[in-house]
């Protein structure tokens, strides 16, 4: 198998290097992660006009008809120089399952605008329990005449405070097995009886609380099957845990990188640390780790892309993903501690991305979600 990139991958992946180093500067990242809406409407308008929100999408949907790995690449990228917005929630977590699950309407009305750059999405999943698991929906959905009247409160749902429209998880019907009863509705961010509050976090990453009493959602706005709702929630999960890992690499490899500049810079016993064996022998073990995570993310990418029955994509995520949670952390921590104290300050970059570590944990699944997937998937 030949996991080199094509010619075109190569310029994705070199344009959105470009781009991100030329516009989101890291002062920039703290403008932004101190702003109310975290993220700049200019730069996400040229994003779109370069087709990143439409890289996955056919070209019917105004997409440019690019694959997993395409994706991969640019969220790399972003990962790599901070890029806040929601582009993750918007492309990662809510272009796919409408692309696999919509119908013809749904799929006229939201992909063309988000390709555009003009519609924001986001996920409401999570509440209280913190689960990824089934048994975590409760937020109900009542039948009413024409539709549903959605009830319940969602947590960490990213960039809903600036977003257009939310896939919103919840349970329309309370049986013995959790699985049954969840379903999928594409909701009207604006709908009355919304409550929408930002969250205080560390990472100032604009996760959002949202409190649904009495939302009425038209029976049209279902996404998927009634009371079958769970294989959207799982092709959710695995898209989002790939990308995630992907963004997330490219944070390892930045972070990576700054610790070897300042080990070639830091002077101690009249000689850069960096010439140290031990703090190579550090060093060396984090760029195995990072490359081993790279194989991870990208053939993971490619199975995707593949499509073969005989080639499961869902085991090299979850490790991909399982591995990313343990590699970024472990990369940030270990590069503070070379950079010496002040590398636990904001102030300095690699502040910024220990910080985006514990925000990224969850997103996609945590640690322990996908090792019991691996685990599963051994039989």
């Amino acid at each position: 198998m030949d996991f080199s990139f094509s010619s075109d991958q190569e310029l994705i992946r070199d344009s959105a290097r470009r781009f991100v180093e030329n516009e989101c500067s890291k002062e920039t990242v703290r403008e932004m992660l101190r702003s109310e809406k975290g993220y700049d409407p200019g730069m996400w308008q040229k994003m779109a006009d370069l087709g990143w929100m439409g890289l996955a999408l056919p070209e019917e949907f105004g997409g440019v008809g690019g694959g997993m790995i395409d994706l991969a690449l640019v969220l790399e990228e972003m990962g790599r120089g901070l890029l806040p917005g929601p582009f993750f929630s918007t492309v990662a977590a809510c272009v796919f399952p409408i692309l696999a699950f919509g119908t013809t309407k749904q799929k006229e009305q939201y992909l063309p605008s988000i390709a555009a750059g003009e519609a924001i999405g986001s996920l409401a999943l999570t509440e209280g329990s913190g689960t990824s698991d089934p048994a975590g929906i409760g937020v109900e959905a009542t039948a009413a005449e024409g539709g549903y009247l959605l009830n319940g409160t969602k947590l960490f749902v990213p960039y809903a405070h600036v977003a257009d429209f939310l896939l919103v998880a919840a349970r329309t019907n309370k049986g013995s097995d959790a699985i049954e009863g969840i379903t999928l509705f594409l909701v009207d961010s604006k709908s009355p009886g919304i409550e929408i509050d930002l969250l205080p976090t560390l990472a100032g990453d604009k996760q959002c609380e949202v409190r649904f009493s009495q939302v009425s959602v038209p029976r049209e706005n279902l996404l998927g099957e009634l009371d079958r709702g769970w294989p959207v929630v799982e092709l959710i999960h695995q898209r989002t845990a790939l990308l995630k890992s992907a963004e997330m690499l490219g944070g390892v490899q930045a972070v990576l990188e700054m610790t070897i500049d300042y080990t070639k810079q830091r002077v101690q016993f009249g000689a850069p640390i960096g010439s140290f064996q031990a703090v190579q022998h550090n060093l060396v073990d984090l760029f195995n780790q990072m490359q081993g995570l790279r194989h991870l993310v990208y053939e993971a990418s490619w199975r995707v892309d593949a499509g073969l029955p005989s080639l499961p994509a869902a085991p090299l995520i979850s490790m991909a993903k399982a591995k990313a949670n343990q590699i970024y952390e472990k990369t940030c921590i270990d590069g503070m501690k070379l950079h010496g104290a002040i590398g636990f300050t904001e102030e300095l970059d690699i502040g910024l991305y220990h910080l985006r570590t514990r925000a990224n944990l969850s997103l996609g699944g945590d640690t322990r979600f996908h090792l019991d997937r691996i685990a599963e998937s051994w039989g």
